[in-house]
């Protein structure tokens, strides 16, 4: 959830959508994400809307606090149901995010899903997922979070290595994430992701194989793995700055990520996503896919963005004023934008360009589809599909995905 919202016309304080956005909304699944915006400690190189205690102590008075956050919360997903009035759609996913969701406890988050339950109706096969911090579960509450809907579970490991994980900051200990893998599925988890960050600073392609040795052996069914990005006003881009740490460069992020792609294959993880594997179709995560495919989604709680039918909008983003405007009968957008036609497409270039089964030829223009001709001669996209009529990334042009989109979206 990023921490500088974009510009955009004022939203409506009723939340109303143009007519337009539900047109054919039957033939696109809808989703849910709810964003908890608190965290016990901010990571050295976390750049999302997040708040502690401290943040917000004498900021936002009780709206802001996170004892009643579930309850602020419900009052947006009950907004939601106003807006997108008779839309019989029944929620596809839910997918809890911050943050540090698991800092609430498990029956607020439990309490959260049953909203959208009881607004919406959930999916014979609704996919349920919480992140979690593995510091902040126990057993007990697993066995809650199951017992209550959630089927999906992923858990921030990060690294493997001690020394690795006190340069991002990060507060568990090597070994946690691995027990909670263990842990979830005793409490029935079908479901498991291992969420990895390579080239922090001062990690070595050892640290980076035992990072996923140590992720792999643990089980899960979906593996993210990450380039660090060094995101400007964080404190790993102040102690950069200050030369306390040295800056990763781009071919250790290539290096790293062919390390990764050879461990997660020979362990029978496949790539759907370029930053994304998994063990089997059903461990993909369908609420992503939502996101990467332009369907439709509402993002509850501050920051949080949402999109349905060409319309994009985004909340406020402290939790106090957040809260306020719900308790005033508002809805607590920023702002909004209504994407043109030129604007999805390129999107969907964007985005479906870092899938497995690649975008279609059909999006390009005659300047996009004669890059993606060189793009094919230079290794960088799939001759067979391409034949095809689609657009498919290579393992060499997964390393330079970005360069290719910008070439295609011509």
């Amino acid at each position: 959830m990023p921490s500088v919202l974009p510009d955009g016309e004022p939203m409506p304080e009723d939340g109303a959508l143009p007519a337009s956005a539900l047109l054919g909304s039957g033939e696109r699944p809808l989703g849910f994400y709810l964003h908890v915006p608190y965290c016990a400690t901010r990571c050295g190189y976390c750049d999302f809307n997040t708040y502690t205690a401290t943040e917000l102590r004498g900021s936002g008075g009780v709206l802001a606090s996170r004892d009643n956050y579930a309850t602020t919360l419900t009052d947006e997903v009950r907004l939601a149901r106003k807006v997108l009035g008779d839309d019989p759609r029944p929620v596809r996913t839910v997918f809890v995010g911050g943050g540090t969701p698991t800092l609430l406890a498990a029956s607020d988050l439990v309490a959260m899903l049953a909203a959208i339950r009881d607004e919406f109706g959930l999916a014979d096969d609704a996919e349920i997922t919480t992140e979690a911090n593995p510091e902040s579960v126990d057993p007990g509450y697993l066995a809650t979070l199951r017992e209550g809907g959630f089927n999906r579970i992923s858990f921030g490991m990060q690294s493997a290595r001690q020394h690795v994980l006190r340069v991002l900051d990060r507060t568990h200990t090597p070994g946690r994430p691995e027990a909670c893998v263990a842990e979830a599925r005793a409490a029935g988890f079908e479901h498991v992701n291992l969420d990895l960050i390579y080239g922090t600073p001062g990690e070595s392609d050892d640290d980076w194989r035992a990072s996923l040795e140590a992720a792999i052996g643990a089980g899960p069914d979906h593996v993210s793995a990450y380039a660090l990005i060094v995101e400007e006003g964080t404190q790993l881009a102040r102690r950069i700055r200050r030369g306390e740490v040295p800056m990763t460069d781009d071919d250790v992020h290539a290096d790293r990520y062919l390390i990764a792609e050879e461990f997660l294959t020979g362990a029978g993880f496949d790539w759907y996503e370029v930053s994304n594997w998994a063990t089997s179709p059903a461990g993909r995560c369908l609420h992503n896919e939502l996101y990467w495919r332009g369907a439709d989604w509402w993002g509850a709680g501050p920051g949080a963005h949402s999109h349905v039918g060409g319309v994009r909008w985004w909340n406020v983003k402290h939790p106090g004023a957040y809260a306020a405007a719900l308790a005033q009968g508002r809805s607590p957008g920023a702002g909004r934008e209504l994407l043109s036609g030129e604007d999805r497409r390129v999107e969907r270039v964007l985005l479906e360009l870092r899938l497995r089964d690649g975008c279609p030829l059909s999006l390009l223009r005659p300047a996009g589809l004669a890059a993606a001709g060189r793009a094919v001669s230079d290794g960088l996209l799939d001759p067979g599909p391409f034949a095809g009529g689609r657009a498919v990334l290579t393992l060499r042009g997964r390393l330079l995905a970005d360069a290719v989109v910008r070439d295609l979206v011509d």
